[in-house]
């Protein structure tokens, strides 16, 4: 009996033995390794600093070049090409012979006519002597009269049909591209070539009607043009239309640009600038730098801070902020960022407060005002 007591006397010590033991210390030794595999590790973020800039408000809009005289000529009347006088692509005054049909059988037509207009006008003046003498009456004199201004018609008439087979440049300006041949018939109304007035040159465009109050006429516009990538052409507001477009409840809006060198050409896109207000200086970020919620939008910024071992360290704050306009890749910030202070552009999406970073610059954010198709 004594054996079996202190059997179980020492079975119970071992148990108690084993709990102490995993209480006391192997108990709190995992718990510390789980707490610190949970530990928010450093994450790799882009940053930059916010800096101060002159912000100038301005209206962006799309539109397209377009000549400010510009037709595509043609004939009033068919007939067989005789002559060209022009080469495609020429610069020509107005009035510069540029085509000629084949007008002999007209010009023999208006010989015939001018010779029926030269007897009536003889026969006219005959009879008007005759009439003095009173050997002829008032009412033959008066035929006489009409049959002479019939005449003179007829021969106007087929001297304008003579004058349509000799094409003219209606104005100065720039030729096309030649669509017809010496030979070929060319039947009415066929383009021929087309002549564009390029300098200066008109750039259309259409702005909500909220903006009528901040736009005028001879407010001056910026436009660019992807043939030409980081040249400004600049030119000033000619026209506003005079109503607003029911269905999109858009006003058209036609500004003038100067193009001596005519590198614009009729039909090109554009992308048109409009500075309004007065310039402001703002704090400014990259975009990708906010992140936009229900709640509100926030920046995370970067604070260095020293560690229990006295070691640096850089941390994430995170902070609401107003944001004001956007230019290009840029956002303007009216509240919550100073300037000087450094702020997370990429990565922020892992970010809580409070978690430590690694910085890594290599690849930044586009911060351009005014990016290239070519940037993206």
């Amino acid at each position: 009996m004594a054996k079996r007591m202190i059997i179980m006397l020492i079975s119970v010590g071992i148990v108690l033995g084993i709990v102490f033991t995993w209480e006391a210390v192997i108990s709190p030794m995992f718990l510390k390794k789980f707490i610190a595999s949970m530990a928010n590790p450093p994450q790799t973020v882009s940053t930059a600093k916010a800096v101060t800039q002159d912000w100038q408000k301005e209206i962006v809009a799309v539109g397209s070049l377009r000549a400010q005289r510009g037709a595509d000529l043609s004939t009033q009347v068919g007939g067989i090409v005789s002559a060209v006088h022009f080469e495609s692509g020429a610069e020509v005054e107005a009035g510069t012979l540029l085509v000629e049909l084949s007008s002999a059988d007209d010009v023999a037509k208006l010989n015939s006519l001018k010779a029926a207009a030269s007897l009536a006008q003889t026969t006219y003046d005959r009879d008007q002597r005759q009439l003095q003498a009173q050997a002829v009456s008032r009412q033959v004199v008066d035929t006489d009269e009409g049959n002479l201004r019939s005449a003179q018609a007829q021969v106007a008439q087929q001297q304008a049909i003579i004058d349509y087979k000799f094409i003219k440049a209606p104005f100065s300006g720039r030729l096309g591209i030649r669509q017809i041949d010496v030979g070929q018939y060319v039947s009415p109304g066929l383009a021929i070539v087309s002549l564009q007035a390029l300098d200066p040159i008109y750039v259309d465009f259409t702005l909500p009607q909220q903006n009528i109050a901040q736009i005028k006429t001879g407010q001056k516009v910026t436009a660019l043009v992807d043939s030409f990538p980081g040249v400004e052409f600049t030119g000033t507001i000619a026209a506003l239309n005079s109503r607003i477009d029911t269905a999109t409840r858009n006003i058209q809006v036609r500004a003038t640009i100067p193009n001596p060198d005519h590198k614009l050409l009729p039909g090109m896109f554009t992308t048109v600038r409009i500075a309004i207000g007065d310039v402001q200086k703002l704090v400014t970020l990259p975009q990708t730098s906010i992140t936009y919620n229900p709640y509100g939008s926030t920046v995370f910024l970067v604070d260095q801070k020293k560690d229990d071992n006295g070691k640096d360290t850089l941390n994430a704050r995170q902070v609401f902020v107003t944001a004001g306009d956007t230019r290009g890749d840029q956002v303007s910030v009216l509240k919550g960022v100073n300037d000087g202070e450094t702020v997370v552009t990429a990565g922020q999406l892992k970010l809580r407060n409070g978690s430590p970073l690694n910085v890594n610059n290599e690849v930044q954010p586009s911060n351009d005002p005014n990016p290239k198709p070519g940037n993206q």
